[in-house]
């Protein structure tokens, strides 16, 4: 499992040129489920990202999780980030779950989300997003579990 977890000042996800989901300051989550994966995977990924200390604290130290800041979150589907470019030009994406489970896992994910923090906004799974940000920072922080090493 994949997450790149970007801290924005604000961020938005459309699809058809509609707003689908926005939050201001928070944490805007590219999320990827891989071959393999499982909810158990999910909590820890989940877990790990709301307990990540990446804002600043009084001093402007990174001292501060998005709980501890109530920020939103903003959890976008995003297979590309199992990408292998090992051979060629041309991604392979053979490590990516299949689209029925990537969608469970997602959704999954996304109902965890809910149920431990206010404030969490989604994209569309297997829709053409255009997603904006503004990166405080830039802090981007990228997070890979698997099953071994979770």
């Amino acid at each position: 499992m994949i997450a790149v977890l970007q801290r924005v000042s604000e961020a938005s996800v459309r699809v058809d040129g509609a707003v689908i989901g926005q939050i201001g300051q928070g944490l805007l989550v590219l999320f990827c489920a891989e071959k393999g994966d499982t909810n158990a995977l999910a909590d820890k990924m989940l877990a790990k990202i709301l307990k990540m200390r990446i804002f600043g604290d009084d001093t402007g130290k990174m001292n501060l999780s998005v709980q501890d800041t109530a920020g939103g979150l903003l959890v976008v589907s995003q297979f590309t980030l199992a990408a292998d470019v090992s051979s060629g030009t041309r991604p392979g994406f053979s490590a990516a779950a299949a689209p029925e489970d990537g969608r469970r896992l997602y959704d999954y994910f996304v109902s965890r989300a809910q149920q431990a923090h206010a404030g969490v906004q989604t994209g569309q799974f297997a829709a053409d997003m255009k997603v904006a940000l503004v990166n405080d920072g830039p802090v981007t922080i990228p997070v890979t579990l698997r099953a071994s090493n979770a």
